[in-house]
């Protein structure tokens, strides 16, 4: 038994959702690093402006 072609088209739809899903997942995971990491140097800076003043 064949597939009807709204079945293909709901079946491509559904996978290009998950894709994006996916996708959007992966650069919001990527934007957290990317804070975090700023975060951490930002902290290392201001320990290292902090520790020359002293000095």
């Amino acid at each position: 038994m064949s597939k009807t072609v709204k079945s293909r088209a709901e079946e491509q739809f559904a996978a290009s959702q998950k894709k994006a899903k996916e996708a959007l997942k992966e650069k919001d995971q990527a934007g957290r690093e990317r804070s975090e990491k700023t975060a951490r140097l930002k902290a290392l800076r201001l320990a290292k402006e902090a520790a020359d003043a002293e000095a």
